[in-house]
């Protein structure tokens, strides 16, 4: 199955569960409620979610000027990649990291930390632009919010139903039913969400190693990258950790099941798999 065919049937689930928790808990005017909720977090998301992202992380935007060589290589992958030039920002870090936001190409940014320059050489720095290029193209970070928006109402509806006692217009409302809703709906979504992130970055690393016409080397930029964040994790928000190419929180703060990032040896293997 393909990353697009696996992200589909993921929101799917996702679209599901809502629509059970709404039933089984909420009710009629509950799921009215969580739809109006749902559509002003969307909104948020989709007009505020890169400002937000890049403040989080004290992005500062530079100029061509302050780093021509980074602005040059940005430009020439979008080129290849048929995407606008998205504008480049710098996370002051002693630890080399990358990524992107934005809601749409048009209005896109690519965020590097200061440190990734020592670290990588040209290519392999050029694989984790084309990896971020490839999350701009393929409009990871629109289905990403939307995933986020789905988990964060369904967790918002079981908790009005904890403080509300449930559905109150529906004789035949189920209350093992609501039970398992209010206990089992957040981490079903959680995971599903999860998973979703995981299955764009799979797809992000195929489409950046076309960008940039070498696999292995974004191979070996996700190599070295891994062991900088296991050795020294990134001081960030946890929510923004899925943005990031490799995790951030490497260290032993997320873990296995819970983790926005599949398994960083199955990725190098896709990666040194790929024939061009």
């Amino acid at each position: 199955m393909t990353s697009t065919a696996k992200t589909f049937l993921l929101m799917a689930a996702l679209t599901a569960l809502f629509m059970f928790v709404g039933s089984a808990l909420a009710g009629r005017q509950g799921m009215i409620l969580a739809l109006f909720m749902a559509v002003g977090m969307n909104f948020f998301a989709y007009w505020y979610s890169d400002r937000l992202a890049l403040s989080m992380n004290g992005a500062q935007e530079v100029s061509e000027s302050e780093a021509p060589h980074l602005h040059a290589l940005v430009a020439e992958l979008a080129n290849r990649a048929a995407l606008p030039k998205p504008r480049v920002y710098v996370v002051q870090s002693d630890t080399p990291n990358a990524f992107a936001t934005g809601r749409d190409p048009e209005h896109a940014a690519i965020a590097v930390t200061s440190a990734i320059m020592q670290a990588l050489n040209r290519d392999e720095l050029a694989g984790v632009l084309s990896h971020e290029l490839a999350h701009i193209k393929n409009r990871d970070i629109l289905i990403s919010s939307i995933a986020a928006v789905m988990a964060g109402a369904i967790a918002h509806l079981t908790t009005m139903a904890m403080f509300f006692g449930g559905s109150r217009d529906s004789e035949n409302s189920n209350p093992i039913a609501a039970l398992a809703a209010m206990i089992v709906a957040p981490l079903a979504a959680s995971l599903i969400q999860l998973a979703i992130s995981r299955s764009r970055e799979y797809l992000a690393d195929a489409t950046g190693a076309h960008i940039c016409g070498r696999p292995l080397a974004l191979a070996s930029a996700l190599d070295k990258l891994t062991h900088y964040n296991e050795a020294h994790p990134m001081n960030v928000n946890p929510a923004s950790a899925q943005m990031y190419i490799v995790n951030p929180l490497s260290g032993g703060q997320l873990a296995g099941l819970f983790s926005t990032h599949p398994p960083m040896a199955e990725r190098i293997r896709r990666l040194r798999g790929m024939r061009l």
